[in-house]
């Protein structure tokens, strides 16, 4: 996801988004934990994406505020 993509969502729609990356981060992690990971880039990309989203929301909630 790249962070312009991020930058047009609401804040709902952020956190629906963070909720399914975290999700598919532990399925990643229980994958490569039984030796099943096929795209082991995956696990680096989501994690990146993560905080990617955590920190357009963090902006997001502060200009609010400000």
């Amino acid at each position: 996801m790249k962070a312009v993509d991020a930058r047009t969502m609401t804040p709902d729609q952020l956190e629906d988004e963070l909720s399914k990356l975290k999700k598919e981060q532990f399925n990643l992690r229980f994958q490569k934990a039984t030796g099943q990971l096929e795209k082991t880039a995956r696990v680096r990309q989501v994690r990146r994406d993560i905080a990617r989203i955590k920190t357009i929301a963090a902006e997001k909630a502060a200009g609010k505020k400000a």
